[in-house]
C-alpha cells in the first residue's frame, strides 16, 4: 500500500509538469504514461499545469519527508497552502496529496484520508491523477474500516474509468462488503473476479480464494466451501487446505471422502499435527479400520508428537481392542485406566482379561472399577467377576457376585441367566462330589 502511494505521489505530476517543461521527466512512472494514452483516447479534460514555483516547494517538502523530517515537511506545505488562493485546482489537488502521503507514512491515517479526499475535489485535475487517487482513497478506507467509504470510491473509479474494470476492483469491494458482513453481495464480486482472471487464461491469487472460500462459509453453503479447497489443492497443494477440504467431506456427510483426502495427505506427510493425527485416527476407527488408526497412534505417541494423557491412551486402548489386540490392548488399557479417576476404564480393562481367558487379573479390574465407582453400568463389574468366579469354579463366591449383579437394571438380565447357569453348574459340581466321596 504505502509503495502504491509512494508512486502514486512521484508520478502525478506528469501531465503538468510536461506542459512546462520545468522538471525532470524521471518523475513520470510508465503506469502513468499507461494511464495519460488511455486517456489521450476520450474526449480531453482540460487541466491547468503546475507551476515550477509551486513544484519547486513540493518537492522541497518530498525531500524533507524522504530525509525523516515529516514536521519539516508539513511546515513547507503549510506555507505553500497559506497561497491557496492563488493557487489553481491541480496545484491544490497535489498540494493535497503530499499531505496525505507525509501523514500516511507518519500512520496518521485519518488525516491522510481527509486530504486524500480533497485531491479528488479539486477540478479539473488529470483523470490519471483522480483515478490514481481514488483507487488509493477505497484501499486505505478498506484498511481503516471504513467499508461503505471503500465501496463508494471505487464507484467513482469504474465511473470515471472507460476500460475494463481490473479483478483487483472487484475484489476490494468482496473484501469490504465481507467485513461489512454482505456476504451475498461479496460472493458475486469475488466470483466475478476470479472468473475474469480465470478466462484470461490466469490463476486466480491465493488470497482470492481464501476470501471467496471464507465468504461461502459465511453463507453456509459448504458445498461451494468444498469446491474452492478442491480447486486451492490443485493449485497451491498447500498441508492446510487437504486438511480442510477432509473436514468439509466430514460436514457434508462424505465421510469415506473424508478418510480418503485425509490418506491422501498423510502419505504425503501433511497429517503432521497432534490434533490432524487423533482426527485420522478416529476416522480409521469409525471406518473400521482400527489397526491403521492404532499404529498410527502408537507412532505418534512414541514419536512424542501425542501427548500420553488420558484421552489419547484411552482411544488407543480401545482402537487395540476393536483389533482384536488384546495383547496390545491390555498395558495400554492399563495405563489409561492408573490416569481415570473413575472406573469405567478399569470396567473395560476386566472386560479384555475376561476374553483373554485371565480370571486372576479380571476380577482385579472389575474390584478396581467398582472401587472407584462412577460407572454408567454400575453392574458389569459384578457381573465380569461372577462370570470369572465361575471359570476358576468358585460357585458360590460367583453367585455372590451375580446376585450383586441383579441389583442393577441394565446387567440384571444376563446377571439371571448366569445365576441360573452357575447354580446348574454348582448343583452338578456337588453332586459329583457326592457320589466321589460316597
Amino acid at each position: 500500500m504505502k509503495q502504491t502511494l509512494s508512486r502514486t505521489l512521484l508520478s502525478l505530476v506528469a501531465t503538468g509538469l510536461l506542459a512546462t517543461g520545468s522538471v525532470s521527466t524521471l518523475l513520470v512512472s510508465n503506469d502513468v504514461v499507461a494511464q495519460e494514452q488511455k486517456a489521450s483516447e476520450r474526449p480531453t479534460r482540460r487541466t491547468p499545469a503546475l507551476r515550477s514555483k509551486v513544484y519547486e516547494q513540493l518537492a522541497r517538502a518530498q525531500s524533507a519527508a524522504d530525509g525523516g523530517n515529516l514536521a519539516e515537511a508539513i511546515e513547507i506545505l503549510d506555507v505553500v497552502q497559506d497561497k491557496e488562493t492563488s493557487m489553481n485546482s491541480y496545484e491544490l489537488a497535489m498540494m493535497y496529496n503530499f499531505y496525505g502521503f507525509i501523514y500516511y507514512n507518519d500512520e496518521q491515517y485519518d488525516k491522510a484520508l481527509e486530504n486524500f479526499a480533497k485531491v479528488v475535489e479539486q477540478q479539473p485535475i488529470p483523470e490519471s491523477f483522480e483515478l490514481s487517487t481514488l483507487f488509493s482513497l477505497a484501499q486505505l478506507n478498506l484498511m481503516q474500516g471504513n467499508y461503505a467509504e471503500a465501496i463508494t470510491y471505487l464507484e467513482r473509479w469504474e465511473n470515471l474509468n472507460t476500460g475494463k474494470i481490473p479483478p483487483k476492483n472487484l475484489v476490494i469491494k468482496a473484501q469490504a462488503y465481507y467485513q461489512n458482513k454482505q456476504y451475498a453481495e461479496a460472493a458475486d464480486f469475488i466470483t466475478a473476479a476470479i472468473k475474469g482472471h480465470e478466462e484470461e487464461g490466469m490463476i486466480p491469487d491465493e488470497g482470492w480464494l481464501i476470501l471467496q472460500r471464507a465468504i461461502y462459509y459465511e453463507l453456509k453453503q459448504p458445498e461451494k466451501v468444498k469446491d474452492v479447497l478442491v480447486k486451492m489443492v490443485k493449485l497451491f497443494n498447500e498441508p492446510k487446505y487437504w486438511i480442510q477440504l477432509a473436514g468439509m467431506y466430514g460436514e457434508l456427510g462424505e465421510e469415506k471422502k473424508q478418510l480418503a483426502i485425509m490418506e491422501a495427505a498423510y502419505q504425503q506427510g501433511y497429517v503432521s499435527s497432534a490434533a490432524d493425527i487423533f482426527n485420522l485416527a478416529q476416522l480409521y476407527y469409525y471406518h473400521k479400520a482400527p489397526y491403521k488408526g492404532a499404529r498410527l497412534m502408537e507412532q505418534a505417541l512414541n514419536d512424542g508428537v501425542l501427548e500420553k494423557n488420558l484421552r489419547n491412551l484411552k482411544f488407543l486402548g480401545q482402537s487395540w481392542t476393536l483389533a482384536k489386540e488384546q495383547e496390545k490392548a491390555v498395558p495400554v488399557m492399563a495405563q489409561a485406566a492408573e490416569l481415570s479417576d473413575d472406573g469405567e476404564l478399569d470396567a473395560q480393562l476386566a472386560q479384555i482379561y475376561l476374553n483373554m481367558e485371565d480370571w486372576d487379573n479380571a476380577i482385579s479390574a472389575a474390584e478396581k472399577a467398582i472401587e472407584k465407582g462412577e460407572l454408567r453400568n454400575a453392574g458389569i463389574p459384578y457381573l465380569i467377576k461372577g462370570m470369572a468366579l465361575y471359570n476358576k469354579k468358585q460357585y458360590a463366591q460367583a453367585l455372590n457376585e451375580l446376585a450383586e449383579a441383579e441389583k442393577f437394571k441394565s446387567s440384571r438380565g444376563m446377571a439371571q441367566q448366569w445365576s441360573k447357569f452357575v447354580e446348574s453348574e454348582k448343583a452338578s459340581s456337588e453332586q459329583i462330589q457326592a457320589e466321589l466321596g460316597s
